[in-house]
């Protein structure tokens, strides 16, 4: 989850940042959005009306570049004609008609779509990210064979809704700092006595 994306950011911010973060380091995101605010005002309008090229140019060090262009411009026109420029007719909807709408976008896959709602319009949904994903199966929170669709209804089990926002930035920062993909630091994992995986020892 890119570190730009915080909790009642404007929905299409919301939006954008998670496209260019798809398959992008933290870093790299922050700057293409840093470089695409420079030039153009983060808005339904301000994208649609953008040249494809010019949108490009701005998120080149995300990678995708070309897609993820195409995709927020392609969205930013559906939300213009079919929404009145704006989302929040959209996350007014009950949390699965509203899902189902966003993934309708270009671009817009179920981890997009439940970032946008989680972070902008509070629904109760929990994102699952590359860390989200990693950490709730090594926790024995998700099976380990479970795709997007089943590590979210079992987190969203395991826990209450009000805490669902909490339990995803958690995950992520304990991703990000104990429970890392390779060479898991789990000598140091605060929580290690309860993890049923922590003899990864050096890796997986």
């Amino acid at each position: 989850m890119p570190r730009l994306v915080k909790p009642k950011i404007d929905p299409f911010e919301t939006l954008v940042v998670t496209i260019i973060s798809q398959n992008t380091a933290d870093a790299n995101t922050e700057r293409a959005f840093e470089d695409l605010s420079k030039e153009f005002e983060i808005t339904p309008q301000a994208m649609a009306d953008a040249e494809i090229g010019e949108i490009e140019a701005c998120l080149h060090i995300a990678g995708l570049y070309r897609a993820k262009a195409k995709a927020i411009h392609a969205a930013s026109k559906l939300i213009i004609e079919r929404f009145g420029g704006s989302l929040a007719s959209v996350l007014s909807l009950p949390l699965n008609e509203a899902r189902k709408t966003l993934m309708e976008f270009p671009g817009v896959g179920p981890k997009t779509a439940d970032v946008v709602l989680l972070f902008s319009a509070s629904q109760p949904t929990i994102p699952v990210d590359t860390h989200v994903n990693r950490v709730s199966k090594r926790l024995g929170l998700a099976p380990t064979n479970g795709d997007y669709e089943i590590v979210r209804r079992s987190l969203q089990t395991a826990f209450e809704p009000k805490d669902y926002l909490a339990v995803h930035l958690l995950l992520i920062a304990h991703g990000r700092k104990y429970c890392k993909a390779q060479h898991p630091r789990c000598d140091e994992c605060p929580i290690c006595d309860y993890c049923p995986s922590n003899d990864l020892g050096d890796g997986e």
